[in-house]
């Protein structure tokens, strides 16, 4: 089951016994188990009802135990266990009559980064329960994650918000969740967050700067650029993560580039590449001011650069200034 699958599903009211949460995302993972806590638990009674344990400091039994406690002043109770990957052999031996047989009154959940489906445990915890893979979306998903977070709130995103977000809160969910809330704060009681409400709320973010910077490099504007990198690296940035949404932003100019050669009208670009209609016109005016040969030397000169940074330069800060000047100076 994926996460998407398992929201709908205890939106309709559908609990499982059993659960095990798996993947590499973790503000998935604790979204889900949060949202399951929320559910099972009245606030008022978890000091009865919610027992806690972690892989790698206890014994299957002592889980087992819990799973089969009657709850009390309360229709079902809720045992959690994190680091569940870390259970040792003989844990998971003694939890699967347990899992093989769940007790009607307790939501067990299990949460770990990973599931081996070849073992019993895990054949019979799917049997009876549910295996619920949190795993990261992929960039072109994030808009949808973006919605479904604003309906949490109560509120609906326009599209182009949602890319905004994302270009200036980067695509760690926990930030974008985190940015989202304050945005829908701002906003108050209106139904709808728009463009100028992210730019309002995130625009102090150190992330706008690469953003800014990544224009100011498609645009070729010398001064600009090299302002935004010194800002970024004064912030901290890791002249990497700078390097990889640099060469994201000159991605998506070759292959606007490419379809203005095509002759592909914008609304086709648009749905060609993923770019909000929003932010179109000024990818194609930057992307105009390349030749397919300067893209060649553009997308030359970051792989230089990433050689550089993880050949252990010491002075990354002026590989990244090189970089700049070879860009906009004409070099490229």
């Amino acid at each position: 089951m994926k996460v998407e699958e398992f929201d709908k599903a205890i939106a309709r009211g559908e609990i499982s016994p059993l659960y095990y949460f798996y993947g590499d995302e973790p503000y998935l993972l604790e979204r889900a188990v949060k949202r399951l806590q929320e559910l099972v638990v009245a606030p008022d009674f978890r000091d009865f009802n919610l027992d806690v344990f972690y892989g790698n400091e206890c014994k299957g039994d002592e889980i087992a135990t819990a799973a089969q406690t009657l709850p009390m002043f309360a229709d079902r109770r809720l045992v959690l266990v994190k680091r569940a990957v870390e259970l040792s052999a003989s844990a998971l031996e003694t939890l699967t009559p347990c899992i093989a047989d769940p007790a009607p009154g307790t939501c067990l959940i299990f949460v770990g980064e990973k599931v081996d489906q070849r073992k019993k445990f895990f054949l019979e915890l799917k049997k009876r329960g549910e295996l619920v893979e949190c795993k990261r979306p992929y960039e072109n998903q994030l808009g949808s994650f973006i919605r479904e977070e604003a309906r949490g709130l109560g509120k609906r995103i326009e599209p182009a918000a949602a890319e905004m977000l994302v270009y200036l809160s980067g695509n760690n969910l926990s930030e974008l969740a985190a940015q989202l809330g304050k945005v829908a704060t701002f906003v108050g009681t209106r139904d709808t967050v728009t463009v100028g409400d992210v730019r309002e709320v995130v625009s102090d973010t150190k992330v706008e700067s690469v953003f800014d910077l990544a224009n100011a490099l498609g645009e070729r504007d010398l001064a600009r650029s090299l302002r935004s990198l010194s800002t970024i690296l004064r912030d901290g940035e890791a002249p990497l993560m700078l390097l990889a949404m640099i060469a994201r932003h000159f991605r998506q100019l070759w292959r606007v580039r490419e379809l203005l050669a095509q002759k592909v009208s914008s609304p086709e670009i648009a749905r060609a590449t993923g770019i909000n209609p929003y932010f179109l016109k000024g990818v194609v005016e930057q992307a105009r001011k390349f030749t397919v040969k300067e893209l060649t030397a553009v997308f030359e000169a970051l792989y230089k650069s990433d050689l550089a940074l993880k050949g252990g330069e010491r002075k990354p800060a002026l590989t990244m200034e090189r970089l700049v000047m070879d860009i906009c100076g004409g070099r490229c």
